[in-house]
């Protein structure tokens, strides 16, 4: 059991995601024989995708007919489209990974309701990991309550991120972004799937996640997860409302703000003297000493 007294909507969102998970883990006993496609530059779908999709749509909407869906790769095409109920789904966040082998990738499922996020299920199959949270009642992996980290000091933290692959991403930005982080930080990390990043933040396991062109089925159920154990979550200006807004920020408190610090003049939020002040990258700078 992950927690106690669990939420019957959440026992169901379980039921999804270990079905979806023992599909991709079948998959994943011979990922040279799935079928790929691509829908952009770098962006990649799998059948398997398609095939986790549907088993975590047919089991939330069995038990909850009544309500929404919201996917990534069927969108809003499944469910009722008025409901105050909204099921988030992403069936193979780090599907780059899996055509890989490489294995770091997770089903995450999330219910908004009323546009807040409610209840949150992210399961990493290859592992076993499985995190949940409801709001007011904590997050968990497997049966551990979790903490964020209680690191204070930047040059002790290790942070994750994401690096930009569509031709249309700011690479200038994100190498100056990068810059900045990696000379005051332990470490920074790239592991290839946000939700996960998010739920390893949570766990205390990373003390900080940054990245741009997030969708919200990438970080609903992450981003609950950060804040029932303790951490915060929003865009690089530190602003709360961030699910749409294609930036995510999240940390234990501390270093949340620290990084508010380092990478709001980066967002594209931030006031006009703000973006004056960012720094253009240069080869030098990521040697440069710290300010």
């Amino acid at each position: 059991m992950p927690s106690p007294n669990l939420h019957p909507m959440i026992n169901v969102a379980i039921k999804a995601a270990r079905a979806a998970g023992a599909i991709i883990n079948r998959a994943a006993l011979d990922v040279e024989a799935v079928r790929i496609s691509q829908k952009q530059v770098n962006d990649f779908v799998t059948e398997v995708d398609h095939a986790s999709e549907a088993v975590i749509i047919e089991t939330l909407l069995t038990a909850y007919p009544g309500h929404g869906i919201h996917a990534e790769e069927s969108g809003r095409e499944h469910g009722a489209r008025d409901s105050e109920f909204v099921w988030i789904i992403d069936p193979l966040d780090g599907t780059t990974n899996f055509i890989h082998g490489f294995p770091v990738y997770c089903v995450s499922i999330a219910l908004a309701v009323k546009g807040k996020i409610e209840q949150a299920v992210i399961y990493d199959p290859s592992r076993n990991d499985l995190f949940t949270a409801t709001r007011g009642r904590g997050a968990y992996m497997n049966d551990r309550r979790l903490r964020v980290s209680k690191r204070i000091r930047m040059n002790e933290c290790l942070i994750s991120t994401g690096f930009p692959f569509r031709q249309d991403d700011n690479f200038g930005n994100y190498l100056a972004m990068m810059g900045e982080v990696m000379q005051r930080a332990a470490g920074l990390r790239r592991p290839g799937a946000a939700a996960l990043d998010l739920a390893y933040v949570a766990a205390g396991f990373t003390d900080a996640f940054f990245e741009t062109g997030l969708q919200p089925w990438d970080v609903a159920a992450g981003s609950l997860l950060v804040t029932e154990a303790g951490g915060l979550v929003g865009n690089f200006t530190g602003e709360a409302d961030f699910l749409e807004q294609k930036e995510c920020l999240a940390g234990n408190p501390k270093v949340y703000g620290q990084l508010v610090t380092i990478l709001g003049k980066y967002s594209k939020f931030a006031s006009a003297a703000d973006k004056a002040a960012r720094r253009p990258f240069t080869p030098d700078q990521a040697v440069a000493p710290a300010v």
